[in-house]
């Protein structure tokens, strides 16, 4: 549909269609068997696809929801064909991320705020790709000519300060450190100090990421939040909260706790092309109704794409020539 068309880019749309592969081989063959046999869209039809869309990972509430509006719609239009069924797919499915607000950019962008830096805290368990996404990250700002900094927060395990140094070495950016152990807020406080000073547009922010007690990972997050606060006025400008796609429903659950403790306000979805569980996207958007800012779809520093609404489910649904 032109309406999806004409927001591709090429190189980028490959991309995002190879990422998303196992998904949509996964999606259509079940697709296939709920409508074998069938010329029309019926209740029968209907308890079919609900089973499709919950076992693609698109998690119970988002996908009763999604039923329930193909319902209407057959019982508005009188009759409906099953080979429209992909079509009616990927508009409900595109207007739920339209109510979640997430992305029809396809390109990294700074918002504009009253006192520079943009501040980004990015949160997470360990294991989801949180730092990889922070330098990746920076080096997609970077390319695009803005002045980035690091604060390597996540003072709880050395591995992930040894990690976001060498991320910041690739990237080619600047990074403020104190090493293991230190206190989290301190750094974040001397991140941003640095960060005004060297006139930075852009301050990616990494932070520990433990579930197990979360009334210690709320603390911490707010603390930091604070000491941020009176450095930069605003800050943070972005909460983002970073995901593993492949963990299918892991990851709805991990965003609940987040989102619980503190306040999550983007989201970016990590490792989603080895994986059959690229659903994941539609549930946590419309549950959490937080926008999916960035994706994940490859090893490469360009594979973190900037989440588009139309070029995901396109490639989600689109029908092999």
């Amino acid at each position: 549909m032109s309406l999806f068309k004409r927001f591709f880019n090429k190189e980028k749309k490959e991309t995002l269609d190879k990422g998303l592969e196992k998904t949509k081989t996964s999606v259509f063959s079940k697709l296939t068997k709920a409508i074998a046999g069938k010329s029309r869209v019926d209740d029968e039809v209907l308890d079919n696809l609900e089973e499709v869309l919950i076992t693609s990972d698109v998690g119970v509430n988002t996908t009763v929801k999604i039923i329930e509006r193909i319902e209407e719609r057959v019982a508005r239009d009188k009759y409906m064909g099953t080979e429209e069924l992909n079509r009616i797919l990927k508009e409900e499915i595109a207007e739920l991320l339209s109510e979640s607000n997430s992305g029809e950019a396809s390109e990294v962008e700074v918002p504009q705020v009253q006192h520079k830096p943009y501040v980004i805290m990015v949160v997470g368990v360990n294991g989801v790709g949180k730092t990889t996404t922070i330098g990746k990250l920076a080096y997609q700002f970077k390319s695009i000519g803005k002045k980035v900094v690091l604060g390597a927060a996540d003072t709880f395990r050395a591995a992930a300060v040894d990690q976001l140094t060498i991320w910041s070495e690739r990237a080619g950016v600047p990074i403020v450190s104190q090493g293991m152990n230190a206190d989290p807020a301190s750094v974040a406080f001397d991140t941003l100090q640095s960060a005004v000073s060297q006139d930075a547009d852009v301050v990616l922010i990494d932070t520990a990421g433990r579930l197990h007690n979360k009334v210690n990972l709320m603390n911490e997050l707010a603390k930091i939040r604070r000491v941020m606060e009176k450095v930069v006025p605003g800050a943070p400008h972005e909460v983002l909260l970073v995901l593993d796609g492949s963990t299918g429903q892991n990851a709805i659950e991990q965003a609940r706790q987040f989102t619980k403790a503190t306040e999550v306000t983007a989201l970016a979805l990590t490792k989603i092309d080895g994986t059959a569980k690229g659903g994941v996207v539609i549930g946590i958007s419309d549950e959490f109704k937080i926008p999916v800012k960035y994706i994940g779809v490859g090893e490469g520093m360009e594979d973190l794409q900037v989440f588009n609404k139309f070029e995901f489910v396109d490639s989600l649904f689109a029908e092999d020539a």
